[in-house]
């Protein structure tokens, strides 16, 4: 094959009817009741109950509120172009295929790509998360587990494996054997439990709040620190970035959507505005019980708070409920990893046996490589680690698919759908969403652009070397 073939291989522009072709198997069981459980359940996730003390402690102080609202506000624009993409081109993989379809393949595979690490950082964050507050739930009864068990391995403190994390992430996987239908409804229900956790907090908690606590309320920025200032609430709201991920895990699904041109918008953007609500009153209350720096190297500040400010039967009960709760967080990732991991393989892009599906048409292959290299890097990365790594590919993401609206929206009604929805104010909404994003990623920690630019480079070689060579 010539440079010049191989350059237009790599640009050319994927076929829609041959992902609907390829995903005609998967069982259409979710409907808008269902993606919405699976927006909050998995946006929420283990975030709400363990980032609001950690952004607050590293960066915003009180402010971390403010970091909350700059990442919704850039993630609602995001999330326009998320509901309109999903609605023309319902298929597994999300921003894989949208850019595959308007950009050309390998344009869809470095969104690809970028998500994938995402997720796979992902599952191992809100499993460690899940451990946190499960191990703080056992120490208030006075039972430990030796730190052999209780730590990652290279976390330090004589650990060798979080034993609760690989639990959460097994009992996860073992769900999602069973089907999406079946999923769907314990979905449903945590997230309900979740919810109704969620606002027990917000009224026991307001009752302990202290004013003092929102005194400088912007901290002052510390010379040659992500602390303090406006910095620091970039660099919080960059970080908060993971949480949102999550509506990223509906788009991924939306080959199993019911009637797509209407659920997909509404559980996009309506999981969206009710997690924002619950982030920056949940952070408000946590911010106002006890002064920030006191949640510093806390995965659990939500029922520690509770606990020290002598509310123990309803920490108690946040922890039982909210520990049931995060596996939805779980279940969401678990879910949307696997079938972009299924999308690769179907597509030739990584081995053809992750594109290979049960008889019951569940990509299981995809599912248990992604439970595999989950655990491997929680064992790897420590809690705080986590959450610094985990935005970076979910900024780059956005970005794509806000551009790619401009190359959606001349094709519509033409030799792609009409949408059930359209990204509102175009073409400046898109640019703002870009430009946002751009901006949330430039604030980013070094540490973490470093790690993101790493697996791109790893990501172009897989393509140049077996996914250029393989696409179908």
């Amino acid at each position: 094959m010539t440079s010049e073939n191989k350059k237009g291989a790599w640009l050319k522009k994927a076929d829609p009817s041959a992902f609907e072709q390829s995903d005609k198997h998967l069982n259409k069981t979710l409907g808008v009741k269902e993606m919405l459980a699976l927006g909050v359940g998995t946006i929420v996730g283990a975030a709400i109950f363990t980032l609001p003390g950690i952004v607050a402690a590293t960066h915003a102080g009180a402010a971390v509120t403010i970091s909350f609202l700059i990442a919704a506000v850039v993630s609602g624009l995001t999330a326009f172009a998320y509901a309109e993409f999903a609605s023309v081109l319902p298929f597994a993989g999300s921003v894989y295929s949208w850019a595959s379809v308007v950009f050309g393949k390998v344009f869809g595979w470095v969104a690809g790509w970028a998500l994938l690490a995402e997720y796979f950082i992902a599952v191992a964050f809100v499993a460690a998360g899940w451990s946190a507050n499960f191990k703080l739930f056992l120490s208030s009864f006075g039972w430990t587990l030796p730190n052999a068990l209780a730590n990652p391995l290279a976390g330090g403190n004589g650990g060798i494996v979080d034993l609760f994390a690989l639990l959460a992430i097994l009992t996860v996987t073992t769900l999602l054997f069973r089907g999406t239908k079946n999923t769907a409804r314990v979905e449903n229900t945590l997230v309900v439990l979740k919810v109704a956790v969620i606002i027990l907090f917000i009224i026991v908690g307001a009752t302990a709040i202290q004013p003092s606590n929102y005194a400088h309320f912007i901290p002052t920025h510390v010379e040659g620190t992500t602390f303090g200032g406006w910095q620091g609430i970039a660099a919080g709201a960059s970080q908060i970035f993971l949480a949102y991920i999550g509506f990223d895990s509906i788009a991924a699904n939306s080959a199993e959507a019911k009637d797509p041109q209407k659920t997909m918008p509404r559980g996009i953007i309506g999981s969206l505005l009710i997690a924002t609500a619950l982030f920056v009153t949940v952070s408000m209350v946590l911010v106002g019980m006890f002064h920030y720096s006191r949640y510093a190297n806390n995965a659990a500040p939500a029922a520690w708070a509770l606990l020290e400010s002598g509310h123990t039967w309803t920490s108690h009960i946040l922890s039982v409920v909210s520990l049931a709760g995060m596996f939805t967080g779980l279940i969401g990732m678990m879910l949307a990893g696997s079938r972009l991991l299924y999308a690769f393989g179907r597509d030739g892009l990584l081995p053809s046996f992750l594109g290979k599906v049960s008889e019951k048409g569940q990509p299981n292959n995809a599912l248990l490589t992604l439970t595999v290299i989950a655990i491997l890097i929680g064992s790897v990365f420590s809690f705080t680690e986590l959450a610094d790594l985990i935005s970076a590919g979910t900024l780059i993401a956005f970005m794509i698919v806000s551009l790619g609206i401009y190359a959606l929206r001349p094709r519509e009604g033409k030799d792609l759908p009409v949408p059930g929805f359209k990204m509102p104010f175009y073409p400046v909404l898109p640019a703002l969403a870009a430009l946002g994003a751009g901006y949330i990623f430039y604030t980013l920690d070094t540490q973490a652009q470093l790690y993101a630019g790493a697996w791109f480079l790893i990501g172009l070689l897989v393509y140049a070397f077996y996914g250029a060579k393989n696409s179908k």
